[in-house]
């Protein structure tokens, strides 16, 4: 899944070969994501394994919180080809589950919300990508093929092939699938 994520950043940099590698590495998306999936492969580990590298981790997650603002916990479900565009306000629950192809801006909250059988957080589908400023929250399903605008507040389903903007996120149209 790393190699998935780190290819949407090469892909988005102008220029070649090297400087591609140099954008990507200089990128702090690319470091969250990495810290992010170090994560997920270091909890699949044996004890000895998780007791030696745990330490590491623990200080690239903190490095990554309090450097750039980045909060992806490794418990989180992403799919592959996560894309981290701008660093800085992102928090993401440790419960989302979400598709492959996820693009998350600055300023973003995937979050839990509600009450009783309404409290949880959203699953969200493939090839979606949430705004600077966007928060989303709640026991909520967010389809395929979404875009949510900038500053939109999303606290209701969102069908597949559409665009949510504004608060709280009311889907103005459904994209054409091709």
């Amino acid at each position: 899944m790393l190699k998935d994520d780190l290819l949407r950043t090469y892909e988005l940099v102008d220029g070649g070969r090297l400087k591609k590698v140099l954008g990507c590495y200089r990128t702090p998306g690319c470091h969250a994501v990495v810290t992010y999936r170090f994560g997920q492969w270091l909890s699949q580990k044996n004890i000895f394994t998780r007791i030696l590298l745990e330490p590491f981790y623990l200080l690239q997650y903190h490095r990554m919180r309090s450097k750039w603002g980045i909060e992806i916990p490794r418990a989180a479900d992403i799919g592959p080809g996560l894309y981290i565009g701008h660093n800085g306000g992102i928090v993401i629950s440790s419960q989302v589950k979400a598709g492959k192809n996820l693009s998350i801006s600055q300023g973003v909250t995937i979050g839990v919300s509600g009450k009783g059988i309404k409290r949880g957080v959203p699953v969200i589908g493939d090839n979606v990508y949430i705004a600077p400023g966007a928060k989303v929250f709640g026991k909520i399903f967010v389809g395929s093929n979404v875009s949510i605008g900038a500053n939109a507040v999303v606290n209701q389903d969102v069908p597949d092939n559409s665009v949510a903007v504004i608060s709280p996120g009311i889907v103005i149209f459904k994209k054409n699938p091709s």
